[in-house]
């Protein structure tokens, strides 16, 4: 519940370019009580004071104007912003009078810039610039297009704070988070075992004997070497060439599942991410691109898409049977995959679903 004073400020406001201060409202009683004074006693001393309190009153609104004249502002942001991660940017004023400098200024920005701290600049010099460094925030992936600030100053005598609003025409985009989230860690840990695991032994070229491991086929082992050692002992074979691991994701999502989307996009950045930073090829499709890196595209491509893609109803994932690349598939209706020809059961193949998303929160 609003005190008072604060229903005062906001009647005198009324959402105008200045907002008298509670200084201001004083000064104002003040001079309204001397003007009743002198027009009762016709006391030319009283006259006299109240003409040079208007005339500060007005030289006030005078100078503020003139502070907040000739100012630019901008905002300077990292190429690549992720949702979840405080950025280093920088808030840059400029004085273009180059007469007269600016006092006492207040830069406040909106929630969606991404900051919660006001700024305040003490003088910004004529014909100069003043900068701060900021670390904006962005909880949520997106696209951010409207980034308001208000530029105010309360110079010099405090009686209103005067103020410019400035809306910055530019995208800001936002990626979705690429820090690890609960079980996102021991995921791409699994995924790497599984992937190497799958591309052991896919070439011709000898490279080297060691120990069989549990769910290897029997093709590679070499006889001669287990009979040496007493203990299995397989032949592995050069990679023919660098690993290749494709995300399908699914946008057709039931809008129940919004929750588990969002959840997932994290989920596919992260590993997408990881993947690309180890050396994979990684290949990316949905119902709307199919992308290899880094033949056709790079990470960033793939953490723009994610930024601003939402749900697509009614059209399936087209199925894909390469025996060569493990898929990493990312589906809230699995069945739907099932029915277009996807072979879910394959080893080259992990599905994540919103039940197994779920036990790895746990």
């Amino acid at each position: 519940m609003p005190g008072p004073w604060s229903r005062i400020q906001n009647a005198l406001d009324a959402g105008a370019r200045q907002q008298v201060t509670r200084q201001g409202l004083i000064f104002f009683l003040t001079c309204i009580l001397v003007a009743l004074a002198a027009f009762a006693s016709a006391n030319n001393l009283l006259f006299l004071i109240l003409a040079i309190l208007l005339a500060t009153m007005l030289v006030s609104d005078f100078v503020s104007r003139l502070s907040l004249a000739g100012l630019e502002l901008d905002f300077q942001l990292p190429a690549h912003i992720c949702a979840g991660r405080k950025q280093m940017g920088r808030i840059v004023v400029r004085n273009t009078k180059s007469w007269m400098p600016s006092f006492s200024i207040h830069v406040t920005a909106s929630a969606d810039s991404g900051l919660s701290q006001p700024l305040y600049f003490p003088v910004v010099a004529s014909g100069g610039q003043v900068e701060e460094p900021v670390e904006p925030f962005f909880a949520r992936r997106g696209s951010y297009r409207q980034n308001s600030f208000r530029v105010s100053t309360r110079f010099p005598f405090g009686f209103a704070e005067r103020r410019i609003s400035v809306l910055l025409a530019r995208e800001v985009l936002v990626y979705p988070s690429i820090d690890p989230q609960p079980g996102f860690e021991d995921l791409l840990v699994s995924l790497q075992g599984e992937i190497a695991s799958f591309y052991r032994g896919q070439g011709y070229d000898f490279y080297r004997i060691r120990p069989y491991e549990i769910s290897e086929s029997a093709r590679h082992v070499d006889w001669k070497a287990t009979a040496h050692t007493g203990d299995l002992q397989v032949r592995e074979f050069a990679r023919d060439q660098e690993q290749m691991v494709a995300f399908f994701l699914d946008l057709n999502v039931p809008p129940e599942q919004a929750a588990w989307f969002e959840s997932m996009i994290e989920c596919c950045a992260f590993l997408g991410w990881n993947m690309s930073q180890r050396g994979s090829r990684v290949r990316f499709c949905t119902q709307e691109v199919d992308w290899q890196l880094p033949e056709e595209a790079n990470v960033y491509t793939i953490l723009k898409y994610l930024a601003v893609v939402t749900p697509r109803q009614g059209k399936i994932l087209a199925a894909s049977h390469p025996r060569n690349v493990f898929q990493i598939v990312f589906s809230a209706v699995p069945e739907r995959l099932a029915e277009a020809g996807w072979e879910l059961s394959a080893g080259n193949l992990r599905l994540l679903t919103p039940e197994v998303a779920a036990a790895l929160e746990r």
